[in-house]
């Protein structure tokens, strides 16, 4: 498929996929949410792919929605601003977050609005040093969408997260780090030799557990302790007959490197 407003690759086990509007410091129109699904379907469908690496071109990662793609004037009828995240912004967090394999959001820049919340639905953060993060919404009398309401709280609990909401002030990658709200903060140069990195490391990893480590992740939100041991034990069942275990533990007995499948 030829895109327009995204790159993306599938090489040795690792799907790229880069926010390609630059010149707009990657903010979403309606083409690149639907360049992006087409992309994220073929990560869902390519049994090859054991790793997602998302990050933007040029000195941004994504600024959240092009206004200039609904743009509103004074006086002007409204937009249903709800149809755009149930059609677009909702499914996109969703498929991140159910995809059955890690997903590492490398931040080259900004992260506004819903482009903050696109990078933090990511299981694993890394933000360049000069990376900042801003819940823009208030600023335009809106909520934070993408995720926000539900992400921002579990990750920097209640207080900060209302802050960060109300304010809409700029928070910086160390600081990010500090509170929690991403994995790590690092050199701008060293961003995404270390994303890739991590990348290789988790395209030999065993990924079917990885995927169940997620998913338990996940599930813990909501579940009781009683629950969680439940699906814990169902998972270490199924997990206890794959072929990664058996070769996790035999390399572990014979002091060598494992051959994972990610089966």
């Amino acid at each position: 498929m030829h895109y327009e407003t995204i790159q993306f690759t599938i090489e040795s086990g690792i799907a790229t996929l880069t926010l390609n509007r630059p010149e707009r410091l990657n903010s979403f129109t309606k083409q690149m949410h639907e360049e992006v699904r087409a992309a994220l379907d073929l990560v869902k469908t390519d049994k090859s792919v054991r790793v997602l690496l998302l990050t933007g071109a040029g000195r941004g990662f994504c600024a959240g929605q092009d206004l200039n793609d609904r743009a509103v004037e004074p006086g002007a009828p409204g937009v249903d601003l709800g149809e755009s995240v149930e059609q677009y912004y909702a499914p996109l967090v969703m498929t991140l977050r159910t995809l059955p394999l890690p997903v590492i959001c490398a931040v080259n820049g900004v992260a506004a609005g819903a482009g903050a919340n696109l990078a933090l639905a990511c299981d694993i953060v890394l933000a360049a040093q000069s990376a900042s993060f801003i819940e823009a919404f208030c600023k335009l009398g809106l909520i934070p969408d993408t995720g926000g309401t539900w992400m921002l709280p579990r990750l920097v609990g209640p207080a900060r997260a209302m802050g960060m909401a109300l304010l809409g002030e700029r928070l910086s990658a160390e600081k990010a780090e500090e509170w929690g709200l991403i994995w790590r903060c690092v050199p701008d140069e060293a961003l995404m030799l270390q994303a890739r990195a991590l990348a290789e490391h988790f395209a030999a990893a065993p990924t079917r557990g990885l995927a169940y480590t997620k998913q338990a992740m996940l599930a813990s939100a909501t579940n009781t302790l009683e629950q969680q041991l439940a699906l814990e034990g169902r998972m270490m069942r199924e997990l206890g007959y794959s072929h990664d275990y058996r070769e996790g533990v035999a390399a572990f007995i014979e002091k060598r490197q494992p051959q994972f499948k990610g089966e």
